[in-house]
């Protein structure tokens, strides 16, 4: 598991992975209202390509989502390929 850090002002917030400083994989949200996030961007480097990066950031924003009781709008291609193939992530979407 990869150490996912997070940071959010008034209305966007990110999840990211950082490696010597410099961050290596990325997804950032806004928020829309009191129980909404959108996912609007997922973003690993090439070093961490296949190495299930962009899901586990995925994962973190879904936990974020459940914790929060928030639902979730991925607008991000990436985001929404990964709710579509998994099921478990399904409880957060936002329909």
């Amino acid at each position: 598991m990869m150490d996912i850090r997070f940071e959010q002002t008034n209305s966007k917030g990110a999840f990211y992975i950082s490696q010597n400083d410099a961050r290596v994989g990325e997804l950032t949200f806004s928020k829309a209202g009191d129980k909404l996030i959108i996912i609007d961007h997922t973003d690993v480097s090439d070093s961490l390509r296949g190495t299930g990066a962009g899901k586990e950031l995925v994962a973190a924003a879904v936990t974020y989502a459940r914790n929060n009781n928030l639902k979730v709008l991925p607008l991000c291609p990436f985001a929404n390929s990964v709710f579509s193939k998994t099921a478990e992530f399904q409880d957060v979407l936002n329909r």
